[in-house]
């Protein structure tokens, strides 16, 4: 057993890399300066070694260059290295006649992997405002590109979100790390993620494909997968240069990174280009399924960037061709902000510009729609053909949503039209649904499926969530016989002149079943956002219908904001239509308000606008009133699958009957290579929620609501206390609950609109009310927390009368000042029972006072820490009871009480006394005549007549305050500890005064 201990995930990390090829060193035996990251070094032997034409001078040019880096915070000056990392830098210099010379270097042979250094080093100890130790890095030509974070895999208590939170640490005490910084793995050994460095959790992911066909690795082994999948020289070069960007969100800079399955969906449809692209190939590329909501629009741009800067493309022109105005809106958007991978966008907004664009010889990327390769109405009459623009064989078409629209081969069809115009251009298609049909097929126009990305895998890998369906068929009074009919329409039928469809339009829009649609909406609406917030879109047959159901929801008691998201037809549509069609401008503001999830719009009622190629993250409920088949259908469904925050599910609501046309569609998926199911059964989801029940209430012990219900008040609040306090006996049985009872949470607001969940009502309040009360004792209301819970309280019956007493209300707790520890408090906690909640309250009330002095006595209250810290572990260990713990506690409460009492008789300000002990402990090198307290008046004064904006990040600035304090110690301090002094004065500067003007 000792020798299994021995072997640490960071050890099994170094083996693997090993492996590979890497260089292993130990951290302390790296040649640097402890305060900088990169290894100088071995960065210059490689510019040396890679350019041996480049003089001395423009080598330490270079150095200069791809050390130092352009931005005021962190996250720019990352984004300026990435670039400068993977687009190189120019550099100029004389030659020995005087005449000017130019070269283009990289810090990476991107080409040839093994003419780089690839060295792992484990415990790299760096300094910067605290000093830090880092689990492993991996250094390329001296680059410090990867860290990793291990917590230990025998360690029940810890897990990969420990390792997060220690890397949010790492880049508040040693950012310069992260200047350089491409990915970032946090490893367990059971769970190993790979993500950007400031991404919340969430967003970090397994790679589960060591190859890109196999998809379904092992879990115990993605530690493996991971360093094998995405660590081989070649491949990490790859994605180092290709699959990282930054978007600018109006001066916030976000950094993401692909995931397993973009990457190895682009590199196959990269392969698929070199080999297939047009004169060599038949311009078939491939087709890219990749299911809706998985990061297909990134995909498309990161290979757009790739495709352009291959020598091989010769400055392609990339065509992105969608077939609808609001899908090309919102991907051109998506692409001007991945703009540092593809470069300038241009957008052809008219038939003319389209044509202009592709007639010229440059390459670029244009977007346009698919009927602007209409042919155009000219004074002689209408274009017999569409005119050649360009037989150019270094043009790309990327079709997004390629399905019936890119088949129109007949005379003057779309599809026909796009290959007179570009005869030597080459098609490759991106999807979200598989397509087929008699009269279409994929392969035949894009060649074969390259690439899969099914629902079944995305939802597992948490690209999306799952989507589940509840039937709440409301009857349409049609004759029978339109059913066969109905289900002979094809999917894409012109709908508004078919006889059946008019039908069936007037029979959902008759009036009283309009109504009653819109009450069963409105009731079931505000049951499922009782339980998760979020927003609905209603899915209506026609234009006519969706006035008709916003004129019944508004005339209901409490309907939300609500709108008709709707084209117009001036000359025919009736004046009280008016107020639901907008501009452009406008449509473009409520399509905001809607995505936003604070904004009062609550409900958007649609026809077919926002049905493809939207994203509202908020949106977890769609309710369908109109008959949907296909692709159609499916791209529907996918509106509410997007991840948003802790929204564990999407939910389809039929009124009107699409079950079918569901089967149909999810039949088609299977057969096209995709498994799992678009949407989930409800009947399903119940059953299991009734199960998680029974877990979370055996996690409790001795629980009957209706003897609870039955208690007198106080009997009621023993039984209470009880329960919290064994809940609370150890972090590991604490988060058990809380884990469990956040699924019960998750199931119960999958399926709160089933009757068989309002039975259980009553238990879900008390299991509510003791997480409640958990999370107030151990994660407490704050300044921290976010104003709002993810998954609000799922009681819709309050206990009312027969309310659980909360516990810190017994305790008077929300009348405490948690700033300051008072009597009163520490009369409470000495009485005895209920210790375990006792010492977690005085944990968090500590642990708060620490954080909110910290800045003001950083040497202070790192010393409180540690001892608060040991008292714990303690205690945890069992080596301390629980009184003796407690009296522990009260005695470094008691310090803070005293802090105070001390500044007071001092005669000092709150944020002096810090510089007081400072001075104090050096009393002996002091030669004042005068009180110290005289000094530190003096000393505190001169830093904060010098303080600046950002005064931290300018060396002006801190050298000026620096040169004050030493003019105030000099003659005080002997020459010999002047500068010690001083550099202990400026740390404790910079811990308090770090933002000012907010805390001068």
């Amino acid at each position: 057993m000792t020798q299994m201990i021995e072997i640490t995930v960071q050890k099994a990390a170094i083996e693997c890399l090993k492996e590979l090829g890497y260089t292993y060193k130990e951290g302390n035996s790296l040649q640097r300066d402890l305060k900088k990251v990169v290894l100088e070094e071995d960065l210059r032997e490689f510019l040396e070694r890679s350019y041996p034409g480049v003089p001395g001078t423009a080598i330490n040019e270079a150095l200069s260059a791809f050390t130092q880096h352009q931005g005021m915070d962190l996250d720019h000056r990352n984004r300026d290295f990435h670039l400068k990392m993977t687009q190189g830098v120019s550099i100029t210099w004389k030659d020995a006649s005087g005449k000017e010379q130019a070269r283009h270097l990289y810090p990476i042979n991107y080409k040839e992997p093994e003419k780089n250094t690839f060295v792992c080093a484990d415990e790299v100890k760096i300094i910067g405002k605290n000093s830090r130790r880092t689990d492993l890095l991996v250094f390329i030509n001296g680059l410090p590109l990867i860290v990793f974070e291990f917590k230990n895999m025998f360690d029940p208590e810890v897990g990969v979100e420990n390792a997060h939170r220690q890397i949010g640490h790492y880049f508040q005490d040693i950012p310069q790390l992260f200047d350089y910084n491409a990915i970032t793995v946090v490893s367990d050994g059971l769970e190993t993620l790979h993500g950007m460095y400031n991404s919340s959790l969430k967003w970090f992911a397994p790679w589960k494909s060591l190859h890109g066909d196999d998809l379904q690795q092992k879990e115990e082994l993605q530690l493996e997968t991971l360093l094998k999948g995405l660590f081989p020289k070649k491949t990490l070069l790859n994605y180092l240069q290709n699959f990282i960007f930054h978007e600018d969100h109006n001066g916030k800079i976000i950094k993401k990174g692909a995931k397993y399955h973009q990457y190895w969906g682009i590199k196959k449809a990269v392969d698929s280009a070199v080999e297939n692209i047009k004169p060599q190939g038949d311009g078939r590329l491939g087709v890219i399924w990749h299911t809706q909501g998985s990061g297909k629009s990134i995909s498309m741009a990161i290979l757009t960037g790739i495709l352009r800067q291959m020598p091989e493309m010769k400055n392609p022109t990339i065509l992105i061709q969608v077939d609808r105005n609001d899908l090309d809106q919102q991907l051109y958007e998506n692409f001007v902000l991945c703009k540092d991978l593809v470069g300038h966008v241009q957008h052809a907004d008219t038939t003319d510009e389209l044509r202009a664009l592709l007639s010229t010889d440059g390459g670029g990327v244009i977007f346009t729609t698919i009927e602007k390769f209409r042919l155009k109405e000219l004074a002689s009459g209408k274009e017999l053909s569409h005119p050649v623009l360009s037989e150019r064989t270094n043009l790309i078409v990327m079709a997004d949503e390629a399905h019936r629209t890119q088949y129109g081969f007949h005379s003057g069809g779309f599809a026909q039209n796009i290959r007179r115009a570009l005869p030597n251009a080459s098609f490759i298609g991106f999807t979200g649904t598989p397509v087929d049909g008699k009269d279409a097929d994929t392969q035949q126009v894009f060649g074969p499926t390259i690439h899969t990305y099914d629902i079944k895998q995305a939802v597992e890998d948490g690209a999306t969530v799952p989507i589940y369906y509840e039937p709440k068929m409301v009857p349409l009074n049609i004759k029978a016989k339109y059913d066969k009919e109905l289900d002979e329409m094809e999917e894409d039928e012109d709908e508004e002149n078919n006889a059946v469809w008019a039908a069936i339009e007037d029979a959902a829009g008759a009036v009283d079943r309009v109504e009653r649609v819109a009450n069963d909406i409105l009731t079931h609406f505000k049951a499922r956002t009782e339980s998760l917030e979020g927003k609905a879109m209603i899915v209506c047959m026609s234009r006519k219908n969706c006035v008709k159901m916003y004129n019944a929801l508004s005339a209901l008691k409490g309907c939300p904001e609500i709108a008709v998201i709707m084209t117009g037809n001036i000359s025919k549509d009736p004046p009280e239509w008016n107020p639901h069609i907008r501009t452009k401008d406008a449509m473009e503001a409520i399509k905001k308000r809607f995505r936003t999830p604070e904004d009062p719009l609550q409900i958007v009622i649609v026809r077919d606008m926002w049905l493809t190629g939207f994203d509202a993250p908020c949106a977890h409920t769609m309710y369908v009133d109109k008959i949907m088949k296909g692709h159609n259908l499916m791209q529907a469904l996918a509106r509410v699958n997007r991840v948003f925050k802790d929204k564990p599910n999407g939910l389809v609501v039929d009124f009107i009957g699409i079950s079918g046309f569901l089967a149909e569609a999810t039949k088609k998926y299977t057969a096209g290579g995709g498994e799992g199911k678009p949407t989930l059964d409800l009947e399903a989801a119940v059953k299991i929620c009734l199960e998680q029940l029974e877990k979370v209430k055996d996690l409790i012990g001795d629980f009957d609501a209706e003897r609870v219900n039955s208690m007198s008040e106080m009997d009621r609040l023993k039984w209470c206390n009880s329960k919290v306090n064994s809940l609370l006996k150890s972090d590991a049985v604490t988060d058990a609950f809380l884990l469990e009872e956040r699924k019960l949470a998750e199931l119960v607001a999958m399926t709160s609109s089933d009757p068989r969940v309002w039975e259980i009502q009553e238990e879900l309040a008390i299991i509510q009310k003791i997480r409640q009360l958990i999370r107030k004792i151990k994660f407490p209301p704050g300044p921290r927390r976010e104003k709002n819970e993810k998954i609000k309280d799922l009681m819709s019956k309050s206990l009312e009368s027969q309310e659980i007493v909360d516990l810190a209300k017994m305790y008077n707790l929300d009348k405490v000042d948690i700033s300051i520890v008072d009597d009163r408090f520490q009369a409470i906690v000495k009485e005895k029972g209920d210790e375990n909640i006792k010492v977690e309250l005085l944990r968090r009330i500590i642990n708060d006072e620490i954080r909110v002095r910290m800045p003001k006595n950083i040497r202070r209250m790192r010393k409180l820490k540690e001892e608060l810290e040991k008292v714990l572990s303690n205690y945890h260990r069992n080596s301390l009871d629980s009184i003796a713990a407690i009296k522990h506690l009260l005695d470094i409460a008691t310090e803070f009480q005293q802090d105070d009492i001390r500044t007071r008789q001092l005669g000092l300000t709150e944020d002096e006394l810090a510089f007081y002990d400072l001075l104090s402990a050096n009393e002996k090198l002091l030669n004042q005549s005068g009180p110290t307290q005289d000094l530190v008046h003096n000393v505190v004064d001169s830093v904060k007549k010098n303080l600046q904006l950002d005064w931290t990040k300018k060396e002006d600035a801190r050298a000026a305050i620096r040169l004050a304090v030493k003019k105030e110690l000099r003659g005080k301090v002997p020459f010999s500890e002047l500068d010690n002094l001083l550099k202990e004065v400026i740390e404790q500067a910079e811990g308090q005064y770090k933002d000012w003007p907010m805390e001068a």
